[in-house]
C-alpha cells in the first residue's frame, strides 16, 4: 500500500503541471468546450491511478522477471540459448509498451488505414528484438560501447539520409517508434535485465558500464527497422486524414470512457498476453522460482494488466482529446509565439515532474560520488528537452525546416561527444533518450502537435505532426553525453 501511495503521489506531481497549464489556457487564451475539459480531468485522474497500479505491478513482476531471467541466462553460459531468450523476451516486452500502441494506432488513424498498426506492430519490435540480442552479444564479446554505438548511429544515419530523399514521413515514423518503444514498461524490464547480468560479471567495474546502454543498444532497432522496411516496400501512397475543431464531437460527458472500454481491455490483454505466457515457460524450464515468489510475480503481472486498461481508459477516454484541441486552437492564434511558449513550458515541466527522470538523476549523482548534481542534470535535461518540443513547433511553422536538419546535426554532435565521456556516460547518456520520452510525451504532447499540424495550411499530419519524440528522445541523449563531458572535466 506504501508503494502505491508513493506512486500515486509522484504520478499526480507529473500529471498536475500539465493540468494546470491547460486550466490556465482554457480560461485565457483558448476556451475549450466545457464537456472536453471534464473529460480530460476525468482523463487525467484515470491515467494517474493507472501509471500507479501499472508501476505497483511492474516492481512486484516484470522488474524481478527481468533482473531473474537475466543472471539465470548468464548461469546457462550458453551463448546462443542467451541471445535467442534475450531477443524474444525483448519482442514480447517491446509489444506490450503502452507508447508503441499508442503510437501506431495514431499513425494508422492519421493515415486513414493507409499504414497498418499491425504491420508497425510486427517490425518495430522485430528491430527492437534484434538489437537487443545484438546488445547482450556486445556484453559477451567485450565489444566497447563507444564503438558499438558509433556503428549502430553511423548506419543509421546513412539509412536516413536515404529516407529523408524519399520519404520524410517515415523518417519521422522510424525515430518516433524508437522513443515510443522504450517507455514505461520496456525501460524498467531490459535495466532489470542488464543489472541481473552485470551482476555475474567478475569485473565490478566492467559490471557497472554493463548496467547501462542496453535501452539505448534496443532503441536504435526500431529506427533502422521501419527505414529498411520503406527501402523494402516502399508505402507513398496513403490518404491522409484532415484534422478540424469540429470533428471531435462534444457528446456526453463520460459517454466517451465507455466507448474506449472494450478496445482498452482487447489491447491490454494482447500485449501483456506473450509476456506472461514467456514468465510461465521460463518459470518451468530455466527460473524455478519457489512458490512464494512465484505468487508475488504473478500477482505483480496483474496490477500491471489492471494499470494498462486504465492508461489506455484515460489516454484514449479525454487526456489525448483535449491535446489535440489546444494543439489546434493555438496554431490557429495570429500570434504564433504562444505555440511556441507552450511548447517549450510543457517539455520543461513534463522532465521535471516525470518520476523516471527522477531515479535516473538520483542514479547518475550517486555513481559519480557527487560531482555531478541531481539538480543539474534535471534543469539541464528540462531545458534540453523543452528546446526540442519548441523545435518540434518551429518545424510546423517552417515549412523549409525538416526533421533530418536537426536529427543530423544533434546525432553526430552525439557521436563526438561519447568519443570524450568516461564509459559509463556513454551507456547512461544514449539509455536517457527513452528516460525523456516518458508517458505524457507520448501521449498527451504527442497529441498537441496532432493538432498545431492539422490547423496550419500546407502542415502534414504526419510528417509535421510527428518526429517530437525523436527531437526529445535526441535531446536526452545529447544532454546526458554533455553533462559527461562536463564529470571528465571536474574529476581531472
Amino acid at each position: 500500500m506504501n508503494i502505491l501511495v508513493g506512486y500515486l503521489k509522484n504520478n499526480t506531481q507529473a500529471v498536475l503541471p500539465i493540468a494546470i497549464i491547460v486550466l490556465l489556457l482554457h480560461f485565457t487564451l483558448v476556451p475549450l468546450a466545457a464537456p472536453v475539459v471534464v473529460r480530460f480531468l476525468v482523463g487525467a485522474l484515470i491515467l494517474i491511478i493507472g501509471l500507479s497500479i501499472f508501476f505497483v505491478g511492474v516492481d512486484l513482476g516484470i522488474s524481478p522477471f527481468g533482473s531473474i531471467t537475466g543472471s539465470a541466462l548468464v548461469k546457462t553460459n550458453k551463448l546462443w540459448l542467451f541471445l535467442l531468450a534475450g531477443g524474444l523476451l525483448g519482442f514480447f516486452v517491446s509489444v506490450a509498451e503502452p507508447g508503441i500502441l499508442v503510437l501506431v494506432n495514431q499513425i494508422e488513424h492519421v493515415t486513414a488505414g493507409g499504414i497498418s498498426a499491425r504491420l508497425l506492430l510486427g517490425v518495430i519490435p522485430a528491430g527492437f528484438a534484434l538489437m537487443i540480442a545484438l546488445g547482450f552479444a556486445r556484453v559477451f564479446l567485450h565489444v566497447s560501447m563507444r564503438n558499438f554505438f558509433a556503428v549502430a548511429y553511423g548506419v543509421i544515419l546513412i539509412l536516413a539520409w536515404i529516407t529523408s530523399r524519399n520519404s520524410l514521413e517515415f523518417l519521422a515514423i522510424s525515430f518516433d517508434s524508437s522513443g515510443s518503444v522504450t517507455g514505461i514498461l520496456v525501460v524498467p524490464f531490459i535495466m532489470a535485465l542488464a543489472v541481473g547480468i552485470s551482476r555475474m560479471r567478475k569485473d565490478s567495474k566492467q559490471a557497472e558500464d554493463d548496467s547501462f546502454g542496453l535501452v539505448g543498444a534496443g532503441a536504435v532497432g526500431p529506427i533502422l527497422a521501419v527505414m529498411v522496411m520503406n527501402l523494402v516496400k516502399p508505402l507513398r501512397d496513403f490518404p491522409l486524414i484532415t484534422l478540424e475543431l469540429a470533428s471531435a464531437e462534444v457528446g456526453s460527458m463520460m459517454g466517451r470512457f465507455w466507448q474506449v472500454a472494450p478496445a482498452a481491455v482487447r489491447d491490454s490483454f494482447v500485449a501483456l498476453l506473450p509476456l506472461a505466457v514467456s514468465f510461465l515457460v521460463l518459470q518451468r524450464v530455466l527460473l524455478k522460482l519457489d512458490k512464494r515468489q512465484f505468487q508475488r510475480m504473478s500477482k505483480g503481472f496483474a496490477y500491471t494488466l489492471l494499470g494498462t486498461f486504465l492508461f489506455f481508459m484515460g489516454v484514449n477516454g479525454g487526456f489525448m482529446e483535449l491535446g489535440s484541441q489546444l494543439g489546434y486552437q493555438l496554431a490557429s492564434l495570429e500570434n504564433k509565439v504562444w505555440l511556441l511558449v507552450t511548447s517549450f513550458v510543457l517539455g520543461f515541466v513534463t522532465i521535471v515532474a516525470e518520476p523516471s527522470v527522477y531515479v535516473l538523476t538520483r542514479q547518475i549523482e550517486d555513481v559519480t560520488s557527487g560531482y555531478v548534481k541531481r539538480t543539474v542534470v534535471v534543469a539541464a535535461l528540462a531545458f534540453g528537452v523543452g528546446l526540442a518540443v519548441l523545435l518540434s513547433s518551429l518545424r510546423i511553422l517552417l515549412p523549409w525546416l525538416t526533421l533530418w536538419h536537426i536529427l543530423l546535426p544533434g546525432y553526430l554532435t552525439a557521436l563526438v561527444l561519447a568519443r570524450f565521456v568516461p564509459n559509463l556516460f556513454v551507456g547512461i547518456g544514449f539509455d536517457s533518450g527513452s528516460v525523456a520520452t516518458g508517458p505524457l510525451t507520448t501521449t498527451f504532447i504527442l497529441a498537441f502537435f496532432q493538432g498545431a499540424a492539422g490547423a496550419l495550411e500546407g502542415a502534414d499530419l504526419l510528417r509535421d505532426g510527428l518526429g517530437m519524440i525523436a527531437l526529445v528522445a535526441m535531446a536526452g541523449i545529447v544532454t546526458m553525453l554533455g553533462l559527461g563531458v562536463v564529470f571528465r572535466v571536474k574529476t581531472r
